[in-house]
């Protein structure tokens, strides 16, 4: 091979890589534009309505309680070996029954679970005993009234 020849084949070289780099160049700017001008937005989930629910549990020593608390999947919370008293608020999606229930340990006991909606006294239950239970349960109406 001659030094033309060589020469040659080193200019096609670095003609092809320019092509390349300004094709991969172009091809990133290109993905950049398309990202700055999609503004759509992704559609926001519509928030579901909720009202203020207090559980209340009260007595001495320790129970399990379990309420429906902010999880809109409608699965209870569970608390295990609460000391008692015990209270917590939390929102409730509208339509749901807002429920705390107790349970006595093996040492027994008396202890009572009482439940309030927007801060309104909807029911009180008492456990008792050895494994007592009590469960309070309440209404929100889908309406919110």
């Amino acid at each position: 091979m001659s030094a033309n020849e060589s020469s040659v084949n080193t200019a096609d070289g670095s003609r092809a890589g320019v092509l390349i780099a300004v094709f991969l160049l172009l091809a990133c700017a290109g993905l950049v534009g398309y990202g700055l001008l999609d503004t759509e937005d992704d559609p926001k989930p519509a928030a579901t309505p909720t009202a203020a629910v207090t559980y209340e549990v009260t007595g001495d020593g320790t129970a399990e309680i379990s309420y429906l608390g902010p999880d809109e999947d409608g699965r209870a919370s569970v608390v295990r070996d609460a000391e008692l008293p015990w209270k917590h608020t939390v929102q409730v999606p509208l339509g749901e029954s807002p429920t705390v229930a107790v349970v006595l340990g093996e040492e027994g006991g008396q202890a009572a679970c009482t439940l309030a909606i927007r801060g309104r006294h909807v029911q009180r239950a008492t456990a008792m005993g050895e494994f007592g239970r009590a469960t309070c349960t309440g209404a929100l109406p889908a309406d919110g009234n």
